[in-house]
């Protein structure tokens, strides 16, 4: 497929947008072997933009807007793949999924709305398959750490135990970092659509939701404290949601690779003993408090206005610069043995280590999976990806995968 550019960033002049920009600079350079634009609806913007982040004049740049299907149909025809940071999806997502699946251009964003998945695997998939694109949803935090970790560990438990591992458990061990505006915007888009159509609460409650025409064992809730098996207690994991659907895309797209009876779930550790405990009671009362005010419209209105940060807003380089994460995962074969791994990443989770991720799961599609490896269709970065992304990931992005037994 011949294209102008490898990849074009969609969405460059917003907060995450900017920061894909930065690194595909500083890893990549211009006019080099990848080739790359900037993209956004206001020329005039992508230009301070450019500046702003010590770009040369001849990067290029791509006007292109999602109320504009024809703008998105053109850059869709342009490159290889599309970084789109442009989000809700949900509101502003689909234009450039048909743009890209008719173009038979690969996609990658930073999604963790699942039930705008569900409805674009339903809507696209089929089509995807015909025209060879490869659209790969949730390629940042939610949720390469988790759907690439458990990926690695089910690797190295088929290497070496000869088997997939039954039962995984990914656990959140140490996470320094804040929500994007975003990522907020993506909830408040998604409560407030529930509210509209309340069969979305059906989808967003099934861990099966991604999965059409299979239904596995049930899941463990991940809602309520509990004494982990590692010894430690564990609160339910916000991103939780979206990860687990994510996990069992994966094995579905896999062919049931870990098994038809594959059980995951996610939690956040919080120490031992009775101050582990406290700790796991008092994140578990701070979730439910703020689940009860975002159920709230006009509570949704005042923290919208006055307390949640807004789309385009994100923290400062230097609490991005210290951020940091460690996820491990522990996992069982069916007859008990067992194995664990971590993946370990430096920078915010949110913004510097995802704009990282973002840009690395591009290239991998651009330069490292064929698609006579994937072929078309809608996936995951594990399904797709795997370890040639995990490859890129601890070379380019700050990350590390390890096996810890």
């Amino acid at each position: 497929m011949a294209r102008e550019f490898d990849v074009i960033v969609y969405g460059a002049t917003g907060f995450t947008g900017r920061l894909v920009a930065e690194h595909m600079l500083a890893k990549y350079g211009v006019g080099g072997d990848v080739k790359w634009a900037m993209a956004g609806r206001s020329k005039s913007k992508l230009e301070a933009v450019r500046t702003e982040i010590g770009a040369p004049a001849d990067v290029p740049l791509v006007i292109a807007d999602a109320s504009n299907p024809a703008s998105l149909d053109a850059m869709a025809q342009r490159t290889k793949v599309v970084i789109t940071t442009v989000g809700p999806y949900q509101l502003y997502g689909e234009p450039m999924v048909a743009a890209c699946v008719k173009a038979g251009t690969d996609y990658v964003d930073l999604c963790g709305e699942p039930a705008w998945m569900a409805a674009m695997i339903a809507k696209y998939d089929a089509q995807a398959k015909t025209t060879g694109a490869r659209i790969v949803f949730s390629c940042g935090f939610d949720s390469i750490p988790f759907d690439l970790g458990v990926t690695f560990l089910q690797d190295q438990a088929i290497s070496r135990l000869g088997v997939p591992l039954q039962r995984v458990r990914g656990r959140v061990r140490k996470m320094k970092g804040g929500f994007s505006g975003g990522t907020v915007a993506s909830l408040m888009a998604t409560l407030e659509a529930s509210k509209r159509d309340p069969s979305m609460l059906k989808t967003l409650a099934n861990p099966f939701a991604l999965t059409p025409g299979f239904t596995g064992p049930a899941q463990p809730s991940g809602e309520t404290v509990v004494l982990d098996a590692s010894g430690q207690w564990a609160a339910p994991f916000v991103m939780a949601t979206i990860n687990t659907k994510n996990v069992h895309r994966s094995n579905y797209l896999l062919k049931q690779k870990w098994g038809a009876d594959f059980v995951y779930d996610e939690m956040t550790l919080t120490g031992d003993g009775a101050a582990g405990q406290k700790r796991a009671k008092a994140a578990k009362r701070g979730g439910d408090m703020l689940n009860g005010l975002l159920n709230f419209a006009p509570a949704r209105a005042v923290l919208r206005a006055f307390v949640l940060p807004k789309p385009g807003q994100g923290p400062t380089k230097e609490q991005r610069e210290t951020g940091f994460y460690d996820v491990g995962f522990q996992g069982e074969t069916a007859d008990g043995r067992t194995l664990r791994a971590g993946v370990k990443g430096q920078k915010d989770p949110g913004y510097g280590s995802t704009s990282r991720m973002i840009a690395e799961s591009a290239l991998c599609l651009a330069r490292d999976v064929g698609r006579d490896e994937t072929g078309g269709g809608v996936w995951t970065p594990g399904a797709a990806l795997g370890a040639k992304l995990i490859a890129r990931l601890e070379a380019n992005a700050l990350m590390r995968f390890t096996l810890e037994n």
